[in-house]
């Protein structure tokens, strides 16, 4: 039943992500081509998805203690796929943007919570393997897209698309359902307030910064790096390799076929490595890793090099946002604390997405190259190393992690 509960978290992952964030980017040519929205409106959409991202990562760590993380993940897997279901139905891109930003907001109320559901079913030794694979459900969603944009996109039918996403959500939904009642996940999952919800009187007593430790604010300045460094590692790819190097658009495909078929896998490999190795030995490995990609991109980017730092940020972009949850839910000294703690580090790395992709954008506009985006990520890639070295070993929080008796 756990290992149950991880592989359809892990399909709710690739629904929000995959689907409600992803999917629209496929699709923006076809959807201009029919209800005729220019260009400015895919940018609002996607500033809008953001915020709502941001926004909703603070309430889920507000409802989790109240509510339990199961509930909240169930009824935001039922709004997604009620969300993918309406965007077919309606030509109004005001209407179509609320639903994208609904879907976002999504994406944040399941990724959030799942820290609280992951440290009741699953024993504090595999939780790296567990919420690594979580992690990859975004390659997942966006696989499944690639299969069915091709078939339905090219002949007009973009929105027979959001049909199928959303069919697949709802079943999805309805096994969540089936699946957590039985587990006993839609009863409340802390007894005890989240430390941002204490009352004033105990605040006034313990102090209501107590809880942030040295480790918590290391955590948050690595998320704000990891979004500021791998979102423009991303974002600017195809640019890069295209109108700068000078690939043509097969070669360019590879690559990013090459990202995301090794991200179907490499969440899994990373999390069951990092249950062998310690999650802090690992991390330094998946940051060594991006650092070797944005070196390639800077001094070697020929041939099939590109390729290769393409797999190379793969093997450590989708890993990474599973193994910081693990590390938190390790060494966080409750249920609640974990997702108070992780709900801001989401908003961290959020904000680091957006000021990365604006400074990188304005670096390679006044340099006229992306090498120097590039190696402005590499920089960040040994910060992360060094930040990384400075968390405590997980080890030593064994007996205070609220460790449950089966896996």
């Amino acid at each position: 039943m756990n290992a149950a509960i991880v592989v359809l978290l892990t399909g709710l992952v690739g629904a929000t992500f995959g689907f409600g964030i992803y999917l629209f980017a496929q699709l923006v040519p076809d959807m201009r081509a029919s209800l005729g929205f220019d260009l400015s409106w895919v940018g609002a959409i996607t500033a809008s998805g953001q915020c709502g991202y941001l926004a909703a990562a603070l309430l889920a760590a507000w409802l989790t203690p109240r509510i339990g993380g199961g509930r909240v993940i169930f009824v935001s897997g039922v709004v997604c796929a009620v969300a993918l279901m309406l965007i077919p139905l309606t030509d109004n891109i005001l209407l179509i943007g609320a639903l994208l930003t609904l879907l976002a907001a999504s994406a944040a109320t399941i990724f959030v919570p799942m820290v609280d559901v992951v440290s009741k079913v699953v024993s504090w030794r595999y939780r790296g393997m567990a919420m690594g694979l979580v992690s990859s459900g975004t390659s997942y969603g966006v696989f499944v897209n690639s299969l069915l944009v091709p078939v339905y996109a090219p002949q007009g039918e973009w929105r027979m698309v959001w049909w199928w996403v959303g069919l697949l959500t709802v079943i999805m939904s309805i096994m969540v359902l089936w699946t957590f009642k039985r587990s006993g996940l839609f009863s409340k999952a802390v007894t005890e307030p989240a430390p941002a919800a204490v009352a004033p009187a105990s605040l006034k007593r313990s102090g209501s910064l107590a809880w942030i430790k040295p480790w918590v604010l290391i955590v948050w300045a690595m998320n704000f790096l990891m979004g500021f460094s791998t979102f423009a590692f991303q974002n600017y790819l195809s640019s890069y390799l295209r109108s700068e190097l000078g690939f043509d658009v097969s070669y360019t495909a590879q690559i990013w076929a090459a990202i995301g078929f090794v991200g179907m896998f490499s969440g899994l490999a990373v999390g069951m490595l990092s249950d062998r190795i310690g999650l802090r030995t690992t991390m330094v490995l998946v940051f060594l890793s991006v650092l070797l990609a944005a070196l390639i991109f800077v001094f070697q980017p020929t041939g099939y090099w590109p390729l290769v730092a393409g797999v190379l940020f793969s093997l450590a972009f989708y890993p990474i946002f599973g193994l910081i949850p693990a590390y938190v839910s390790k060494l966080a000294s409750s249920a609640s604390m974990a997702v108070a703690i992780f709900a801001i580090a989401n908003v961290m790395q959020g904000t680091g997405g957006m000021l990365g992709n604006y400074g990188a954008g304005l670096l390679a506009s006044h340099s006229g190259s992306f090498a120097g985006v590039y190696g402005v990520i590499g920089v960040v890639a040994v910060m992360l190393v060094a930040l990384t070295l400075t968390l405590p070993g997980e080890a030593r929080h064994v007996e205070t992690a609220g460790v449950p008796s089966s896996s």
